[in-house]
């Protein structure tokens, strides 16, 4: 079984399904990428998954089993918002971690200072934003966990320390962590990731590795004389989005595009190009269309 593994989530408050039906795996070594616009359900299937929030229905199995607290040995969990104390030294912090977490790495957390340019003397209270969520990514790291939760963790960061975290989650799966992050950054997860999940009002829309949704959804580009006739293409279900720009008609499509170019160039494309699909180019596509994508295994 994979450290993180969802199945039919469904997290209701109230009459309000925040999360719906929704199916996850990352495996060892792994990281995926959550996407999704705001209230999508992204925090909460992380509250869910960290037993912050109780499912209405469905399974989670987090390091061998349901959400507890004793998992918080393997699992580093960073929050949108840091809850650190802020009458607490940076160094205070640390130090709480060392005696809480029996993975906690004291060269490493020593690095981490450094990486993230914090001064350990410092009063959290008299930390940036960006700051503060940095504390709480040098704990995470220094405790060199099994399994990762981060929800938006470069937020508010410099680029700097941006691209830090970023090459820090790299490396933790390189090292065997499964990594689960969330992000409005589409850069970030395309950096990062080498599986990617999108979501939408609750619902999982798209799942599957990167490079398997870059060469298996398409995107043609067909150049017109005159203004293209989009309708033509629309309902196709070869298509999952048509654009026009100008003379420009861009399709997005889920299968062999062979047959999909020949009916374009009959339509009076005077070029057609077909290049691989780019993860802003899914992830709009994505969300602002029905047709979901889910890739099996081979």
């Amino acid at each position: 079984m994979n450290p993180i593994e969802v199945q039919n989530l469904r997290k209701r408050y109230g009459t309000f399904d925040a999360v719906t039906d929704l199916s996850l795996s990352v495996p060892a070594g792994s990281v995926c990428g959550l996407l999704g616009p705001n209230g999508a359900g992204k925090s909460s299937t992380f509250k869910c998954l960290t037993g912050l929030a109780r499912p209405t229905s469905g399974s989670i199995s987090i390091a061998g089993g349901p959400p507890r607290a004793e998992m918080f040995n393997d699992v580093a969990f960073v929050p949108e918002r840091s809850a650190l104390y802020d009458n607490l030294t940076v160094g205070d912090h640390l130090t709480i971690a060392r005696g809480s977490f029996p993975r906690y790495d004291e060269r490493r957390a020593s690095k981490m200072l450094e990486i993230f340019s914090l001064d350990a003397k410092k009063r959290v209270r008299k930390l940036s934003k960006g700051q503060r969520a940095a504390v709480g990514l040098a704990i995470a790291f220094a405790m060199r966990p099994t399994i990762m939760i981060l929800d938006e963790p470069a937020s508010g960061l410099d680029p700097i320390h941006q691209r830090a975290v970023l090459d820090l989650i790299i490396e933790a799966a390189a090292n065997g962590a499964a990594v689960l992050f969330s992000s409005h950054n589409v850069g970030q997860v395309e950096r990062a990731a080498d599986r990617v999940a999108i979501v939408k009002n609750g619902r999982l829309v798209v799942d599957g590795e990167l490079e398997d949704l870059r060469e298996r959804e398409k995107i043609v580009e067909a150049v017109f004389a005159g203004t293209p006739d989009e309708r033509r293409f629309a309902a196709d279900d070869r298509v999952r989005t048509v654009e026009v720009r100008g003379n420009v008609l861009r399709v997005h499509t889920l299968r062999e595009t062979d047959a999909l170019v020949a009916d374009l160039e009959r339509a009076g494309a005077t070029s057609v190009t077909v290049q691989p699909q780019n993860l802003e180019s899914l992830f709009f596509a994505a969300v602002e269309q029905p047709r979901p994508v889910t890739l099996e295994a081979d």
